[in-house]
């Protein structure tokens, strides 16, 4: 189960999905990229079902989870990716719209998390893969109420894990980080800006998201994967030096997301799809293809980091019995 399915890291991660033969439900509010992605997951080699839903609408989610089940069978792995932005200093967001970004990125994590569990715990078999950000841990200028979302999830998924690690359970959450994407999602928010909406860079492909969210769902013990460089960077500065990060974000940061030459004060996708009925379909990827990155090292780290720890500790195995035969030598 892929929410957020019809555009940027949900696509291709249902892609992802798909390519592995697996059966995946396609939950989004715009019909025309559900469609598309559907088409996408069966060329892959999978099987997709299309359900149509407001993540924000908890009855919605509940009855989607009971036609995937219906349709497709136990969900064994339910991704929460869904959310929606605007890009404004915080003065100029109505609370209205505030409220909204916070009930589809956070509440939409909740309500899919809850209709998961009603379906893994009686089972004691499941995984739910929060999709998050550095800016779950990071907030930056000018997207106050998509960050305040994030950090809620963050604190949500660890409050969560506990309760699961309390009860023995079986049930694993993990979360993935994500650096700047190129997704159209820099097209469909709100925005107040000067300028046309953009990514801080370096951005990445939501092909390298996508890969670490398949690899998350398999491999969830971990509490959290980090992707991107500049994900790890920006968490570890945070972690020793908050205060000159503030700073640095204040002044630098604050410029670098929109586009000089571009047009601004978008009206976004915020209360009705971008891709409804009859609207275009966007893709996976935002208008940002020359620039990102396809690879990234970090992200393969990450996702090999108990291999090679194996490595270093035979390594430093065989150089001490090195170290020890020489001395017994000499």
């Amino acid at each position: 189960m892929v929410t957020g399915a019809s555009a940027g890291v949900g696509r291709a991660a249902a892609r992802a999905f798909g390519a592995r033969g697996d059966r995946v439900a396609l939950l989004a509010r715009g019909r025309t990229g559900l469609t598309a992605v559907a088409d996408e997951v069966r060329s892959a080699g999978g099987k997709a079902l299309v359900v149509p839903a407001d993540v924000s609408d908890a009855k919605a989610v509940e009855a989607a989870a009971e036609q995937i089940e219906a349709e497709l069978g136990p969900i064994d792995v339910w991704v929460n990716n869904a959310f929606a932005g605007i890009f404004a200093p915080f003065p100029e967001i109505t609370p209205d719209e505030f409220r909204r970004v916070t009930e589809v990125t956070y509440l939409g994590c909740v309500f899919g998390t809850r209709a998961a569990l009603r379906r893994m715990l009686p089972r004691d078999h499941g995984t739910i893969v929060q999709v998050g950000s550095a800016l779950a841990y990071r907030g930056i200028p000018l997207q106050s109420a998509y960050c305040g979302a994030k950090h809620a999830i963050q604190g949500f998924n660890e409050s969560l894990r506990c309760e699961l690690l309390h009860h023995g359970s079986r049930v694993r959450t993990t979360m993935v980080q994500l650096p700047a994407v190129n997704t159209p999602q820099f097209d469909w928010v709100i925005s107040r800006l000067p300028g046309r909406s953009r990514p801080v860079a370096p951005v990445h492909q939501p092909e390298t998201a996508a890969r670490a969210v398949v690899h998350a769902a398999a491999h969830p013990r971990r509490r959290e994967y980090w992707t991107g460089g500049s994900t790890a960077a920006t968490l570890l500065v945070n972690a020793v030096a908050p205060g000159l990060l503030d700073r640095y974000l204040a002044r630098h940061v604050y410029t670098r997301q929109w586009d000089e030459q571009g047009t601004g004060y978008s009206f976004g996708n915020l209360w009705s799809p971008a891709d409804g009925t009859g609207g275009p379909d966007a893709g996976a990827h935002g208008r940002f293809d020359e620039e990102a990155r396809k690879r990234s090292a970090q992200a393969w780290l990450s996702r090999q980091r108990n291999r090679l720890a194996v490595a270093a500790a035979l390594g430093m195995v065989v150089a001490a019995g090195r170290r020890r035969t020489g001395t017994a030598r000499r």
